[in-house]
């Protein structure tokens, strides 16, 4: 079992430096694997339990820290029906101005910020927590109003729609305050969608105006902290990259696709600016053969090799269709070194 080495391995890569191993990044496995891996379900009840779990597999994974969202603040909305996929329209929540006033806003104080200090106990030396938010300023704004009410809100109550951005915003920034600064944390995942295959969900203009101020907040704070921050964000990023490295400042950028912009194309365009995470493609993992996935995989870690800021993973995440020899001939490429 690879023994974890956090900050010579994957703090040194978020901070476009070169590591002293290939080292793997992931947003989540599944839960399946957490309890093969782990070999052994949650140990006791409550989310520390499930933790324990997912430390323990991700330990044996040959990883170096475990996502986590501290439970107890979440943004409700409508219940929705979703089977492989969800509606951006039909959960929505706030419709108007008195619908926004009547909305139970959570209260970022009454997450259960403990779980961190049992964690950290817990946790070997070496391991660290990824910490996450309960999805994103846009995501959670999109979530209470809906995708295409935000659209057309822009244009007819734009007040509204900053009210609602500055309510979502301004308390993720409360909840990352209240966690970052914890020694369990070794980075900080500002998690937000943006866009689609070819564009942002919102015009740059939009997105620059609602949206980045937050993510911006977010990453000083990770900063002040002495802490990388790393944004996940699925979609067209071409049209914003230039505010991601150079306005939010953030340190690096995962969630790539083959159809919006290979990781290979996107490391040589980044190198130097932005550390890269992942990009072994979805449609890959999902539907290659393992000798394909092994070559790519093993390609990627010789070009970035010697040149630092990247770190081994899936475009995405690993979720249960992605068959387990194509994720081990993934991780395969990188644990090899330690053979």
């Amino acid at each position: 079992m690879r023994k974890p080495d956090f900050e010579h391995n994957t703090l040194r890569a978020l901070r476009g430096e070169i590591p002293e191993r290939p080292t793997l990044f992931e947003l989540f496995l599944n839960e399946t694997m957490y309890r093969n891996f782990a070999g052994h379900g949650p140990v006791g009840e409550g989310p520390v339990g499930r933790m324990r779990m997912v430390v323990d597999a991700m330990i044996a994974a040959g990883y170096e820290y475990a996502c986590f969202h501290v439970p107890g603040f979440t943004f409700d909305s409508a219940q929705c029906e979703h089977r492989s996929t969800i509606s951006l329209n039909d959960r929505a929540v706030i419709t108007d101005w008195e619908s926004f006033e009547k909305y139970n806003w959570p209260d970022p104080a009454k997450a259960d910020y403990s779980v961190l200090e049992e964690l950290d106990r817990y946790m070997p030396e070496g391991f660290k927590l990824m910490l996450a938010g309960p999805d994103g300023v846009l995501e959670n704004t999109i979530k209470l109003v809906g995708y295409e009410n935000l659209c057309l809100m822009l244009y007819d109550d734009p007040e509204l729609v900053q009210a609602v951005f500055d309510q979502v915003g301004s308390r993720m920034l409360k909840y990352y305050e209240g966690a970052a600064s914890s020694p369990a944390v070794g980075f900080v995942c500002s998690n937000d969608d943006w866009g689609f295959n070819t564009q942002t969900f919102l015009s740059p203009e939009n997105m620059r105006k609602y949206v980045f101020p937050w993510h911006k907040k977010i990453v000083e704070l990770a900063h002040r902290n002495g802490k990388p921050c790393l944004l996940h964000s699925c979609g067209s990023f071409a049209d914003v990259i230039g505010d991601v490295i150079d306005d939010m400042k953030f340190d690096c950028r995962h969630s790539y696709e083959d159809n919006i912009c290979p990781v290979e194309e996107a490391y040589e365009m980044l190198h130097g600016r932005i550390a890269v995470a992942g990009g072994i493609d979805m449609n890959m993992l999902a539907s290659g053969t393992p000798e394909e996935v092994y070559a790519r995989s093993r390609a990627m870690l010789e070009r970035t090799e010697g040149r630092g800021g990247y770190m081994l993973g899936s475009g995405n995440s690993v979720p249960e269709y992605v068959p387990l020899e194509n994720f081990f001939a993934m991780t395969r490429a990188a644990l090899e070194h330690d053979a």
